[in-house]
């Protein structure tokens, strides 16, 4: 994964209600409307509505017609190369940090 991909994830995960939305759509198996989102969370519609474009613009979810309504569907594929990707970058930097807080006592 490219870093300007992880900072726009990274972005989109910025804001607790994301995170929250997120982690809806996992306890219900990923399969939600936005309707369902919000009886979840104490915002109004349009509010969620709007965090919900900005994880579909990140690409953590995915959005599938389902007769007059969308689902939100968990992109696990995404969210999996971040997490490995995110691991990676902290692995690379820990070291980093380490080294210098040695050379500074």
């Amino acid at each position: 994964m490219r870093d300007d991909d992880i900072a726009t994830i990274m972005r989109a995960l910025g804001h607790p209600v994301r995170l929250e939305i997120l982690r809806i759509l996992a306890n219900q198996q990923g399969q939600c409307c936005c309707a369902d989102v919000t009886e979840c969370l104490p915002l109004a519609q349009s509010t969620v509505s709007q965090h919900i474009k900005v994880l579909l613009d990140a690409g953590l979810i995915e959005r599938k017609p389902h007769g007059t309504r969308n689902r939100y569907i968990l992109q696990h594929e995404r969210l999996a190369d971040l997490g490995t990707a995110f691991g990676g970058l902290l692995q690379g930097l820990v070291p980093a940090a380490a080294h210098q807080e040695t050379e500074t006592a």
